[in-house]
């Protein structure tokens, strides 16, 4: 059991770096680019991984603060709401790639730094 919550970790941040790299190549497009796929897809791996991970722990013995795992379920789930809302339009507004970075910014800080 112990080597899936491993895979689940790896596949789980490899969905953060995916976003990260998603992150670059939105900011090095510009504002007026259109939205990039990557932010579905490492919103999806993002979740399902985390989701997985969150109901495999009685059984691996991990324990999770709930209250932030609700918060970044809706972090990563507004960042696939707004990244499919617009993914199809060729005219984005100029404040969405700064808010998907801010909200992915969140989403790692949350992460790394509440216990």
């Amino acid at each position: 059991m112990d080597f899936v919550r491993l895979l689940l970790v790896f596949l789980h941040l490899l969905g953060m770096g995916v976003l990260v790299g998603t992150l670059m190549l939105q900011l090095k497009a510009g504002a007026d680019a259109p939205v990039n796929k990557g932010w579905l897809h490492g919103g999806a791996l993002q979740l399902l991984t985390g989701l997985a991970l969150m109901l495999l722990a009685p059984l691996t013995d991990a324990e999770y603060v709930h209250a932030k795992l609700g918060i970044k379920l809706v972090v990563v789930v507004l960042i696939g709401g707004l990244a499919a809302v617009f993914i199809a339009r060729r005219n984005n507004p100029r404040w969405l790639p700064a808010t998907l970075g801010g909200l992915l910014l969140i989403n790692v800080g949350l992460a790394v730094f509440w216990a």
